[in-house]
């Protein structure tokens, strides 16, 4: 290393240092960025709002899947080459020293970090380059001695030469990620151009990655509850905190925020807090899981029945909070209802989707739309969800209510359902909280 580049990174170091200390106290916020804004590696500047809602729509399918482990959604499996897909945001982050920008998926539904790493076995199409941790002086491998090697959280292993710890995510139908498990020091940026660096994070540097549809991202932040989790390795500095407030899609031309610590703080008036439930049973434990009650549709609630499996309690783990999905999934059978009620109570014309893929869709281009007022009844309170999120659209003029039905009495609740709403993340008291937010302001 030269001098200058010494001088520059003791700068930067230093400086860190300083900016760290205060973010902690403070609290911090990031961008996080929609797939499909101008700013994300994913942008494709050539796809329609059709084909941006329907490949939604099957990336959201495909998760359901793999969330369900089993093919449960078959009646509308994707009519195009994708498979499985990590997500719907994005968010930029600094791997090594010196620094080095990757943008990594986020999903609550994930517990490890992982980037794609050279030198590639198999490597997916990348817009932005692959990390090379020769150049990176704060780049470690993880011995088989150490305690992390034994993890029990991810499919993680010692090294057929002994020499080092490996870690390996299955995806499904041959896709997944492999490489060694590291330590790095990761970079975040703030919303406001200040910085703060975190050492020895437990990461994943895949070399063998033939995932061809997790997009050209550089790789995964894993979200979840996990202790190899971002917001768990991050935990102790930020409280176990974290929210976000996520602005309509359709605005391409903003980004949404993620908070952590101090500034995840959800409070206020209009505040609805819901308590996170623990999963028993045959899934995976590690999800953001609620117990929702019922949906109101202009008035009319309807309730919504939780598992019938035996051996787990019927009257909660009803449905996940899932940042990589953006379509709400529901029971079949509650669907029918569901549909039903906003048929009533939906007053403009109606609009046939050619794709068959849309079930219920209206013209809004004769008249200015209103649809019904959707309630969600959470245990703790109710959230008036947004008609930018129960609504997608297909075209311009075109909206589609963004429910679908599936044959599991588990449900997920979707992104686009929580547009324009704080959603706050506490794990200490294991609670979910809400608040109406123009999240284009804020």
């Amino acid at each position: 290393m030269s001098r200058i580049s010494l001088s520059i990174f003791i700068f930067f170091f230093l400086f860190s240092l300083i900016v760290c200390s205060r973010a902690i106290n403070n609290g911090f916020s990031v961008e996080l960025i929609h797939r499909d804004s101008y700013k994300s590696p994913l942008y494709n500047p050539t796809q329609t709002i059709s084909q941006k809602s329907l490949n939604s729509l099957y990336r959201s399918i495909n998760r359901a899947n793999y969330i369900n482990q089993k093919n449960y959604f078959s009646k509308y499996k994707p009519k195009s080459s994708l498979i499985y897909d990590e997500g719907e945001y994005l968010m930029s982050y600094f791997v090594g020293t010196p620094p080095f920008k990757v943008y990594g998926i986020l999903d609550s539904g994930s517990n490890l970090i992982w980037i794609q790493c050279k030198p590639c076995i198999i490597c997916y199409n990348q817009t932005t380059p692959i990390f090379n941790p020769s150049k990176s002086s704060s780049y470690k491998k993880i011995p088989c001695s150490s305690s992390r090697c034994k993890s029990k959280e991810e499919d993680i292993s010692c090294s057929k030469d002994r020499d080092s710890c490996e870690y390996t995510l299955d995806y499904g139908r041959d896709g997944k990620t492999q490489g060694d498990l590291i330590l790095e020091t990761i970079t975040l940026e703030s919303a406001v151009g200040s910085i703060i660096s975190f050492p020895d994070i437990v990461m994943g540097c895949g070399h063998t990655n033939p995932l061809s549809d997790i997009g050209k991202s550089s790789g995964v932040i894993g979200f979840a509850t996990g202790p190899m989790s971002l917001l768990k390795q991050l935990g102790s500095s930020f409280h176990e905190r974290f929210s976000y407030c996520l602005i309509d899609y359709r605005n391409i031309n903003q980004s949404s925020k993620l908070n952590f610590g101090d500034a995840a703080i959800v409070s206020g008036n209009n505040v609805v807090s819901t308590p996170m439930v623990k999963m028993i049973g045959n899934y995976k434990s590690d999800y953001y899981y609620l117990n929702l009650k019922a949906i109101s549709v202009g008035g009319k609630r309807i309730k919504y029945s939780g598992f019938k499996n035996k051996g787990i309690n019927a009257s909660t783990h009803n449905i996940l909070l899932d940042s990589g999905t953006t379509i709400t999934f529901v029971p079949r059978h509650f669907y029918h209802r569901l549909e039903s009620a906003v048929k009533k109570a939906t007053k403009l014309p109606r609009f046939y989707d050619d794709s068959g893929e849309f079930n219920l869709c209206y013209n809004i281009t004769s008249k200015k739309p209103k649809f019904p007022v959707i309630v969600a009844h959470f245990s703790g309170g109710d959230v008036k969800l947004d008609s930018r999120g129960t609504f997608r659209s297909l075209s311009e003029g075109i909206e589609c209510f963004s429910f679908f039905p599936h044959e599991r009495d588990l449900g997920i609740f979707g992104h686009s359902m929580q547009v324009n709403y704080l959603v706050g993340y506490d794990l200490k008291n294991n609670i979910v909280s809400f608040k109406p937010t123009d999240c284009s302001k804020y």
